[in-house]
């Protein structure tokens, strides 16, 4: 009974601790922080390894990159998303919805929440006299929270896009916090070609972490070892997402597009396959097949990092990703099927989600 109430301990303090900082500038920003913004959104993106920064034309551009929803045909657009990862342990959810508001402008409202449910919380489990009580045991979620407010509009042919993101995470009522950042974008079509870029937490992203403990989860803590959290501010460095698309007419029903795109992260050496201490860049390649504008197939590979294994030999290592997408008249559903970082199949993820657009009504 004392490992349970050490270990549950211990996964609150490791939802703690990353935040929990002492306020020095190292510690005030973490490699990865709000982590839950990188996975993706939308079963086209993820089919294809996330690589849409140049190409994103639909209702999840305001994630992707702002400036994609200037493409969007009809007048209002919803997107929606259910993703289950750890085989269910940890669900993801994303809404959004987008209009045009002229020729040359249009805004978007995304939201997004990942988390945990129904944690087990025994910190509480013994009383004051030393008894154990089962009935002192409660559940809390751990969940992280995004609301994503874009706005984007054309100048000069330059399609150029922003988002004001608020930020909030919390773990049951024992500590959240709230957070504030932009990001800006921007895309330029030439031809058949397409080139995007998306400037994340363009001005550092915050986070204002507060906790509330009990006297029994502090002696808890204290007795289990773990450090007692403290509030403190989280600081997420800028990300640099670019990306380059052409797409290929063949026998005019037939469409083929690849896209290469590069995340550039500036908070220190990371396991990637272009690194340095000023910046590591993340190369990943995504792959459409459309048939009549109705029928896509996509690939993609990302992740591409060397690991070491037991022998002590680096090998490369990829995420490989699988999808396909159906578009009748306004309505688009889409698959993927993702991997999470290595070829263990236990760790794929069947993600899906839909797209509605729904036109103007036409005076009679």
């Amino acid at each position: 009974m004392k490992n349970l109430t050490t270990l549950t301990a211990a996964l609150l303090f490791l939802s703690f601790g990353a935040i929990s900082q002492d306020g020095s500038s190292a510690d005030l920003t973490p490699k990865y922080s709000n982590e839950f913004l990188q996975i993706g959104v939308g079963a086209r993106s993820l089919g294809m390894s996330n690589s849409v920064v140049a190409s994103t034309k639909d209702i999840t551009s305001g994630y992707w990159n702002p400036a994609g929803l200037l493409s969007l045909n009809d007048d209002i657009h919803i997107g929606l998303m259910h993703a289950e990862y750890f085989a269910g342990l940890a669900k993801y959810d994303y809404g959004a919805f987008a209009k045009k508001i002229d020729s040359v402008s249009a805004f978007g409202i995304s939201m997004i929440r990942f988390g945990v449910d129904d944690i087990p919380n025994t910190t509480e489990l013994i009383d004051a006299q030393g008894n154990i009580d089962y009935d002192r045991i409660t559940t809390f979620s751990a969940a992280d929270y995004a609301f994503i407010f874009s706005y984007a509009r054309k100048i000069k042919g330059l399609e150029l896009g922003a988002n004001a993101k608020i930020v909030h995470r919390k773990v049951g009522t024992f500590g959240r916090s709230w957070g504030f950042g932009i990001d800006l974008g921007a895309r330029y079509e030439l031809d058949n070609w397409m080139f995007g870029a998306t400037f994340r937490d363009v001005t550092t992203t915050f986070n204002a972490w507060s906790y509330s403990l009990s006297d029994q989860m502090i002696e808890t803590f204290t007795l289990t070892g773990n450090e007692i959290p403290e509030n403190s501010i989280e600081l997420t460095l800028p990300r640099l997402l670019l990306g380059a698309a052409r797409t290929f007419v063949i026998k005019e029903k037939f469409s083929i597009m690849p896209e290469i795109d590069f995340d550039v992260t500036f908070d220190g050496k990371r396991n990637t396959l272009i690194k340095s201490n000023f910046a590591s860049i993340d190369p990943h390649l995504g792959l459409e097949l459309g048939y009549n504008n109705l029928v896509f197939l996509r690939a993609g590979v990302g992740y591409l990092q060397y690991e070491m294994d037991v022998a002590g030999n680096e090998n490369l290592t990829v995420q490989p990703n699988i999808g396909v997408g159906v578009k009748i008249k306004r309505i688009s559903l889409d698959y993927a099927l993702t991997d999470l970082g290595d070829a263990s199949a236990a760790l794929y993820s069947n993600i899906f989600s839909l797209k509605f657009d729904i036109a103007k009504p036409q005076p009679k």
